[in-house]
């Protein structure tokens, strides 16, 4: 998994409450089991016409975001089916943090196994960040994970939360197998005494 230590990168408003993981990405785009290639289709029928032309009215199709790496929205983001998917889908197009004052609670598991940074924050502070990202391309954010702070256009600073296990998997760029195969000397140990106390099981 790609480290996350700290991110400056444009921010993208996305003022919409309770996006599912349906809108994410749809369902028609989960045939696949690769975790590249889906962030053409990202946030599909809010970013295309029915005959596949852009929409130039949504934020990710503007010019000033279309190299976004955070997202700026609503409550309950990624809420709905529990789609692994859906974070393939905002990390191929490029989405390293996602902020919101609340999220789903296994979309928000799946980010941090994927490498994406989701930010829990007060809705007032969201509302800040929000103004902040509809400056265009001077709606640039400095994410610190650290120091657990997010820098904003004029300086001013917001921090974080996050829990202490979650954020060093991002620091370090472990996810659950990285993490198993940190204690892959432990495991060859086991199985080797193993081996010697019962060899009929290794028959």
């Amino acid at each position: 998994m790609q480290k996350f230590t700290s991110l400056r990168g444009i921010a993208a408003p996305l003022p919409m409450i309770n996006v599912d993981t349906d809108m994410i990405i749809p369902k028609q785009y989960l045939k696949t089991i690769k975790r590249t290639g889906l962030g053409k289709n990202l946030f599909d029928e809010l970013r295309y016409e029915t005959d596949g032309k852009e929409k130039p009215d949504f934020v990710l199709n503007k010019p000033a975001y279309r190299n976004a790496q955070i997202l700026v929205t609503g409550e309950n983001f990624g809420c709905g089916s529990s789609r692994e998917h859906a974070p393939w889908a905002l990390l191929d197009f490029g989405i390293r943090c996602v902020i919101a004052a609340s999220f789903a609670d296994i979309f928000y598991n799946n980010c941090f196994k994927n490498g994406i940074l989701p930010i829990k924050l007060a809705q007032s502070d969201v509302d800040l960040l929000m103004d902040d990202a509809k400056r265009g391309a001077n709606a640039i954010l400095q994410i610190d994970l650290e120091k657990q702070e997010i820098t904003g256009p004029d300086g001013g600073r917001l921090h974080f939360d996050i829990d202490p296990f979650r954020k060093h998997c991002l620091l370090t760029g472990l996810d659950e197998i990285g993490l198993t195969l940190e204690k892959a000397a432990a495991v060859d140990a086991f199985e080797a005494r193993d081996r010697m106390a019962r060899p009929w099981m290794w028959a």
